[in-house]
């Protein structure tokens, strides 16, 4: 019997023993947390978004009543959905935050996956020092870091005094309250996002496959595209995800540097929640986004799945 064989029998054996109470215990810790932490509260919001306005507290109207015939009576309102559709003002939100969401995160892969790549190829210690400054602005409060690029960006801001002191132009640029400040604050907060993950992914990938690849006549930059890339790409979906999924419903970066400027959902929630107080128009406004993140997510790891399926 050969060593592979036997380790194939010794693989089979495991996995045909029953899980003991351990592994199922161990397997039971993520699904109480996803239960408690995420799945609790969507059905509190889809509960809050099938129910109808009104004044007072809370400002909906409960979805289970008894009648006075002592009957339970649901009811359920979808009105709240179909007016997102009605207004043009949720649809235009929606497609704006997709759209800074996607194309902040392709500037984030376009700068994050050198700066991981490079990372990964230095030795010790300058590889800790530089995944150190990498992180290091997690150090400081995410509201200052916001504020600071108000400095910059602004009409006197360092940016604009630079510019003008170059004499490249004559006036200061209108670079605050505009899409351009929210590409750049949302690409400089969720950066650290997107090279970690790549880091990880090219500091586990074997280095004798590049030099298999380069033994057998391919470029550097063959090597790059036809080994690196392809290996990495689970932490290049990783990394994506971490950088568009909040971002979509990024908040405090497009309040403090887009303004009434740039129409993001999270400003929609906001006014609907605090402005408005039509809680249940927000839930709804919550629930879709959910829907249009979520659902191309398991879509796609259904696909990869397959693809996976096929190759085995």
């Amino acid at each position: 019997m050969t060593v592979s064989a036997l380790v194939a029998r010794i693989r089979a054996r495991r996995s045909a023993r029953p899980r003991s109470w351990r592994a199922r215990l161990v397997a039971a810790v993520p699904m109480v947390w996803l239960l408690v932490f995420f799945l609790a509260p969507f059905l509190f919001v889809l509960k809050i978004a099938l129910a109808r306005s009104r004044i007072g507290i809370p400002p909906y109207e409960p979805l289970l009543e008894w009648a006075e015939s002592g009957l339970l009576q649901i009811r359920l309102n979808l009105a709240n959905f179909a007016f997102l559709f009605e207004d043009p003002l949720y649809t235009s939100a929606y497609l704006s935050a997709l759209q800074i969401a996607a194309t902040a995160t392709v500037i984030c892969l376009a700068i994050g996956y050198p700066m991981a790549y490079a990372i990964s190829k230095v030795r010790q210690p300058l590889r800790n020092m530089l995944l150190m400054l990498v992180i290091l602005p997690f150090w400081t409060s995410f509201l200052i870091r916001v504020y600071a690029w108000i400095g910059i960006l602004k009409n006197e801001g360092l940016l604009n005094g630079f510019l003008m002191w170059l004499g490249l132009i004559d006036h200061p640029l209108p670079l605050l309250h505009s899409a351009f400040a929210v590409q750049v604050g949302i690409v400089y907060s969720y950066l650290p996002f997107m090279i970690l993950p790549i880091f990880a992914a090219l500091d586990r990938m074997d280095p004798t496959l590049s030099e298999a690849a380069q033994d057998l006549g391919c470029r550097p930059f063959e090597v790059i595209l036809k080994v690196t890339i392809p290996l990495s790409l689970p932490g290049v979906i990783a990394g994506c995800l971490l950088v568009f999924i909040p971002a979509a419903g990024e908040f405090v970066i497009p309040d403090l540097l887009g303004g009434s400027n740039v129409l993001m959902i999270g400003s929609i929630l906001w006014n609907e929640f605090f402005l408005n107080r039509d809680w249940p128009v927000a839930s709804a406004v919550a629930v879709m986004m959910l829907i249009l993140l979520v659902v191309p997510l398991m879509l796609f790891q259904r696909w990869q799945e397959r693809q996976e399926d096929r190759k085995a």
